[in-house]
């Protein structure tokens, strides 16, 4: 981080910012104001409403940090003025927007809504960050890259998506990294599953209930994601970014290892004592979308050491501490394995 963006930030982390004006009285529901007793760095997450915005949020909180959580209703990222207003408003240290158009397939027939959100969105972002001194940690997607490389991709390798969404995305990533070259982050991950929202789990936790046998594909290639490793890796680099110890750039942030979605069917299925031979394995052009799935997305992450940080753990241990939480959320009992 250069030297002027170090200056800002420090004087932030030692309490030489502005005050900070009380919580507004006229707060929508969806945006939440945690007010710091005493100085130090306001974090501001966008998308606080989704799954991953709102494990961020509550993690942050749990930590003691001073945190102003905006969800959609609460602010519109595809409105300029609108974004600088708040930012401006807040005057956070570190931004990290959770907000995207995930809706894949529905890009693919409105990709002048997708690219508002996942590409205008962040640019409008990185604007404001950018006058205010402020570090961006941008959430992206494997969806940048082609899906063909049959190895793990490198936060530095080609991109070349093959979707609307994709193409969006990466639209996001090119403005973060264009107008915050020293204080954007751009944090790829995938296959994202937890207890605040509809996700691929918890679908297959109640597809076990209610089917004798579930058909899924078995060649796509990626790593699924806890929201709450996740969140903890952003913190992380959030802190270490406001320290000026982890460089500005890429970062891939998924568990480590790589499955497919038919393994993992298989292994949520016996992790709930179920017969994992009731998943049935499928093509992808026998489940044809509207969007092609990558089928090879599996992400490398070197950076996170090269910048101090470890990186997230093996996928089937996440998984294995999350499913309790996971099983509570969708209504069903917590199994006991032997």
């Amino acid at each position: 981080m250069g030297t002027a963006a170090h200056g800002r930030l420090a004087a932030r982390l030692n309490g030489a910012s502005p005050s900070r004006p009380p919580p507004d009285a006229r707060h929508a529901p969806s945006e939440t104001d945690t007010m710091s007793p005493y100085p130090r760095p306001r974090w501001l997450v966008t998308g606080a409403s989704g799954m991953l915005g709102r494990e961020l949020t509550s993690l942050l909180v749990r930590r003691g940090a001073a945190v102003t959580a905006l969800g959609r209703g609460a602010l519109d990222l595809t409105n300029d003025a609108a974004v600088r207003s708040a930012l401006a408003r807040h005057r956070p240290a570190v931004v990290v927007n959770c907000a995207a158009w995930t809706a894949v397939d529905a890009a693919e027939s409105e990709p002048s809504r997708a690219m508002a959100v996942n590409g205008d969105g962040p640019r409008h972002l990185a604007q404001a960050c950018r006058a205010l001194g402020a570090v961006l940690l941008q959430l992206s997607t494997d969806y940048v890259f082609a899906g063909s490389a049959g190895r793990p991709y490198r936060e530095d390798d080609p991109t070349g998506p093959r979707t609307v969404y994709g193409c969006t995305k990466r639209a996001g990533e090119r403005a973060v990294l264009d107008i915050l070259p020293e204080a954007g982050y751009v944090v790829r991950t995938a296959w994202l599953y937890g207890a605040g929202g509809p996700n691929f789990v918890a679908t297959m936790i109640r597809l076990e209930a209610e089917q004798d046998t579930v058909p899924v594909v078995d060649d796509q290639h990626g790593q699924p994601t806890w929201t709450a490793d996740l969140a903890d890796r952003l913190a992380a680099l959030g802190s270490a970014a406001l320290a000026g110890t982890a460089p500005a750039g890429i970062y891939h942030a998924t568990n480590t290892g790589g499955t497919t979605w038919y393994t993992l069917a298989r292994e949520t299925f016996r992790l709930l004592g179920a017969d994992p031979g009731r998943v049935r394995p499928t093509t992808s052009l026998a489940l044809a979308r509207p969007a092609t799935r990558p089928g090879y997305s599996v992400l490398d992450q070197p950076r996170w050491r090269e910048a101090g940080l470890e990186p997230l753990r093996n996928w089937h241990t996440a998984l294995a501490e999350a499913f309790p939480t996971l099983c509570e959320a969708v209504g069903r009992p917590v199994p006991r394995l032997r």
